[in-house]
């Protein structure tokens, strides 16, 4: 299926915490984002780096055929549930596998929460005020399947908040009722977090220790304004033996001489930020490779020096580009 890729709508990161009459509030979902295209029989599910991901979930796909209207462009987000709770760990076993086999279809069911709307019955409908583009996506999608209309608040966003983070819900996405559906990242919307989560690039791993396998821990960064990749420390927990064997498996093939890390202090004080001898780096038990991977790390907080306390991987992320993996600053 041929599509126009349309970029989606990002929200930014606030520390703000409001309640206003003019703003939609929606549950803020841990899984892949998605723009679903659909033109007569034919739908393709496209992430947010232009991926097109339609064979890896086609209980979506199924369920997005079987709606009524059959031409349009939707945004929302594919999840896996743990619970009642959003799990990217379990959404891990699904991402990348094309052609699912019915087992794991069973084993690790998805769900496609929509939340907006591009294109109409071949009307593109992003200039209109979302309050307006909501009652047009509940008249053009029914929920019926894997798909599922993502409910939505006016005005009370602080006691939802309070409501999401008790249920132990990632947090929620403030939208200003009046704003068109624009490209890019702006503060139309807004991320009220409950959890502290983000995309780091993968700048190197550690050698295992005792009896643990495959690597033991990732060292991990972000880009910033200059270029550089700055190290946010290292992530140790959160992995499976399976996870680790993964892992190593996708890293040894792009190891490196040197470090990729440009800035930032790099954990432990027998590891060098740059221009180290492959052979150097080995015996200090650390392995550089390529900043082609991004992982999902969950977190309690930043040190003052720019480290990463208590934190965990989540899982890896297709669909996101390194370059444009950057730290996240409540504003």
């Amino acid at each position: 299926m041929t599509n126009p890729w349309l970029e989606p709508e990002l929200a930014t990161l606030t520390k703000e915490r409001f309640s206003d009459p003019g703003w939609l509030y929606e549950r803020k979902f841990d899984g892949e984002r998605c723009l679903a295209y659909r033109s007569g029989g034919k739908v393709a599910l496209v992430t947010r780096n232009a991926l097109d991901v339609s064979a890896t979930y086609p209980e979506v796909r199924d369920a997005l055929l079987s709606q009524r209207a059959s031409d349009f462009v939707v945004d929302g987000e594919v999840v896996a549930f743990d619970g009642d709770v959003t799990s990217f760990g379990r959404l891990q076993q699904r991402l990348g596998v094309r052609a699912p086999r019915a087992e794991l279809l069973r084993q690790v069911p998805v769900v496609y929460f929509v939340f907006d709307v591009l294109r109409a019955d071949g009307r593109d409908v992003r200039r209109l005020p979302l309050r307006e583009r909501k009652p047009m996506l509940a008249e053009l999608l029914d929920s019926a399947g894997s798909l599922r209309l993502t409910e939505h608040r006016q005005g009370d966003g602080s006691p939802f908040w309070d409501e999401a983070c008790a249920k132990g819900w990632e947090g929620l996405i403030a939208k200003r009722a009046d704003a068109p559906y624009r490209a890019g990242r702006s503060r139309d919307w807004l991320k009220f977090k409950c959890l502290n989560s983000q995309e780091f690039v993968i700048g190197g791993y550690t050698e295992p220790q005792r009896s643990r396998v495959g690597l033991g821990a990732l060292l991990i960064g972000y880009y910033d304004g200059q270029g550089r990749l700055v190290s946010a420390g290292k992530v140790g927990t959160g992995f499976d033996t399976a996870t680790l064997v993964s892992l190593h498996g996708l890293l040894s093939p792009i190891e490196r001489d040197s470090s990729p890390f440009g800035a930032g202090e790099l954990p432990g004080s027998s590891v060098p930020r740059s221009s180290a001898p492959r052979t150097g780096a080995r015996r200090s038990g650390v392995h550089w490779v390529e900043p082609r991977l991004v992982a999902q790390i969950g977190f309690s907080e930043w040190t003052a020096g720019g480290q990463l306390r208590h934190p965990r991987f989540e899982g890896l992320r297709q669909d996101k580009d390194p370059a444009s993996v950057v730290r996240e600053i409540p504003s």
